[in-house]
């Protein structure tokens, strides 16, 4: 049996593979952040006994590794070393400590993500927000969904930019006119700086989701603020333009510190109230039709263009574009339903 453990950096990835006795099995291996498909196909090549295995923070890499047909597991805090400020624990570390406990490890199922077996665990620190959430949107620095007496709707995007889904969803968004936030992540941001112009040539917002896409509470104060200030600068650099000012914490993981500290960084929290799951692939008629159902006057919708395979998602766009429209809805961004504009949203056209 052989461990391949993959760590992450301001750049992009590395692997440490070691066989069962912890010793090293192959070469190390570096990959940029867009050489994601490259670097699936290097695990592939090691044989049909790897282990991969990443840790908690590492939460953008699993849903494309499962897609090329990998087996990926994940490694939890108690399990590793401490981290340092930014970046995951190395990934010689990664690999050994799975080697010596595989036991320990998650293996993450591809509908499930890289939370698969932490659910009840996310779900008690989302409950535990309730007061906090309450108070941060009485204060206007958190936003779950926008005024109920408008009828627009906030299609937002999270994980990305991932080349191929990204541009698919593009595409749709052009085709009828609709703009659409995109919540990006760091590291996918900084490889594809090309996507991050096309968004803004065509007029979409965007927001900050974190460089590596980690569980929120496992992160210290100090972790948490690199993370966002590198990507606010990836983002702005790519993008041309000023820093997103507004934050999506992935998961929706938060703790009443955490959005303490978030509502101190200056940056508004952006959740959402309708929430297809289409990460976990039910189905693109599914994915349109719960958001149809769902949606509301002043809707923040809740898709994803990064993370895997993303295709009933961008099967399910038109649907869902085709259907509010239909209803009378109008599409804007996420920022103008903070900054509670006064003038209308933007309409949408129908598709020639």
């Amino acid at each position: 049996m052989l461990y391949a453990g993959i760590a992450w950096g301001a750049g992009g990835y590395e692997i440490e593979v070691v066989g069962a006795d912890g010793a090293t099995a192959a070469p190390r291996a570096r990959f940029g952040a867009d050489r994601v498909a490259d670097m699936a196909g290097h695990l592939r090549g090691l044989g049909p006994e790897l282990t991969t295995v990443v840790e908690s923070t590492n939460g953008i890499l699993d849903g494309r590794l499962m897609a090329a047909g990998l087996t990926v597991f994940r490694a939890d805090p108690p399990l590793l070393p401490p981290r340092p400020g930014f970046g995951s624990v190395p990934a010689a570390e990664i690999a050994r400590a799975a080697a010596g406990a595989p036991s320990a490890l998650a293996r993450l199922i591809r509908t499930r993500g890289t939370q698969t077996g932490r659910e009840p665990e996310l779900a008690a620190w989302i409950e535990g927000t309730a007061s906090e959430v309450a108070r941060l949107t009485a204060e206007g620095r958190l936003l779950s969904h926008g005024g109920r007496d408008r009828k627009e709707i906030a299609l937002t995007f999270d994980d990305g930019p991932q080349p191929g889904n990204t541009e698919r969803v593009l595409d749709v968004l052009e085709r009828y006119g609709v703009p659409a936030t995109f919540f990006c992540v760091g590291m996918n941001a900084r490889a594809h700086p090309d996507i991050l112009t096309r968004m803004r040539e065509q007029g979409h917002g965007f927001g900050n989701h974190t460089w590596s896409h980690p569980f929120l509470p496992e992160l210290t104060r100090s972790q948490l603020t690199e993370q966002i200030e590198r990507t606010q600068e990836a983002i702005a650099e790519a993008a041309g333009g000023p820093a997103p000012t507004v934050f999506r914490p992935p998961y929706g993981s938060r703790t009443p510190e955490v959005l303490g500290w978030l509502a101190e960084s200056g940056l508004t929290t952006a959740l959402w109230d309708v929430v297809p799951d289409d990460w976990a692939m039910p189905g693109a008629d599914a994915v349109a039709r719960t958001v149809l159902d769902q949606a509301r006057p002043g809707s923040v919708v809740l898709l994803h263009d990064g993370g895997g395979d993303r295709s009933q998602t961008v099967e399910a766009l038109p649907a869902v574009i085709e259907g509010l429209l239909g209803r009378g809805y109008r599409f804007t961004l996420v920022d103008e339903m903070t900054a509670r504009v006064d003038e209308p949203a933007r309409t949408a056209v129908p598709a020639a």
